[in-house]
């Protein structure tokens, strides 16, 4: 897909941080570890470690239509009750990058489920290159499987001590868009945050709609965090959303950070701008706490 193409430019950049990076201190083995290959090497310098301190996180498997499927999940210690986040990677799955963001909503109180939305096309770490990653296991991903599957996470929490009645999903890139669609499937949704998620694109059998054929009807508010910079997902892109989600009534906005092109929040790349992700973490904060999730 052509608007994947400055996402695939922004994880091959090299710069000083990541020249003398060993890449086997970096390869995915857990969910929830490393990453995968298609990815290195990564800025060590910059990636940001969230301890597990007071919290339970880590991998564990849950039932799917008979498959079992991997999840990382992460929630304050001995809590119950707890407001839903569901966290949508990118191409790579669930690794590092993506557990801590589940660590960093536990630590402000939340249940965290970041799940393994590949599991029936492949492991994205058993790829060497992005090419051969988006050939053999992401273009084969059905939206409507990925939706099926978020529900079932959306069921897990609701038996696991989480409230679903407080349900938020964010994502990134892959997860951006993905945040966006299943805003509109999920009318239980209190809120979203889709950072840099594909909004138009060719339409087939596996992607019949995209976030711009649903933002009219669209229900839940969404903040959408993009770089005005990103050469993939376009300004042009960003004001056709706009325009949509102005003729509906979700009251979703989207934030544009000039200074930034595609993964601006991925502190492991040299994509990371630290002032914007910063700032749209606080955003997506506030966003989740002013429509109920908090």
């Amino acid at each position: 897909m052509a608007n994947l193409k400055e996402d695939f430019d922004s994880l091959v950049a090299k710069t000083s941080l990541s020249d003398n990076v060993d890449r086997r201190t970096f390869l995915k083995t857990t969910l929830g570890t490393g990453f995968a290959a298609a990815v290195l090497p990564v800025c060590a310098q910059t990636m940001i470690k969230t301890d597990t301190v007071g919290l339970t996180a880590g991998a564990l498997e849950i039932q799917i239509n008979g498959l079992s499927v991997p999840i990382y999940r992460a929630q304050p210690e001995g809590k119950t009750n707890l407001p839903v986040v569901l966290v949508i990677s990118e191409i790579f799955g669930v690794h590092e990058h993506i557990a801590d963001i589940a660590r960093r909503f536990a630590k402000l109180g939340y249940l965290a489920i970041a799940p393994d939305l590949f599991k029936r096309q492949g492991d994205p770490a058993a790829f060497a290159t992005i090419p051969e990653l988006y050939k053999n296991v992401i273009s084969k991903v059905p939206d409507d499987q990925v939706l099926g599957d978020v529900d079932a996470c959306v069921a897990w929490a609701k038996e696991n001590n989480g409230n679903i009645d407080k349900l938020a999903i964010t994502g990134f890139c892959w997860g951006g868009r993905i945040t966006w669609l299943y805003a509109a499937h999920n009318p239980k949704v209190k809120a979203g945050a889709a950072w840099y998620g594909g909004l138009v694109g060719e339409k087939n059998i596996l992607q019949p709609k995209h976030p711009v054929d649903i933002a009219v009807t669209l229900k839940v508010p969404v903040l959408g965090l993009y770089g005005g910079k990103d050469q993939g997902i376009t300004q042009e892109h960003v004001a056709l959303m706009k325009a949509a989600l102005a003729k509906g009534s979700s009251k979703s906005e989207i934030v544009v950070f000039p200074n930034s092109g595609h993964a601006f929040n991925a502190d492991y790349r040299p994509s990371y701008v630290e002032a914007d992700a910063k700032d749209g973490w606080k955003r997506t904060l506030a966003w989740f706490k002013e429509h109920g999730v908090s």
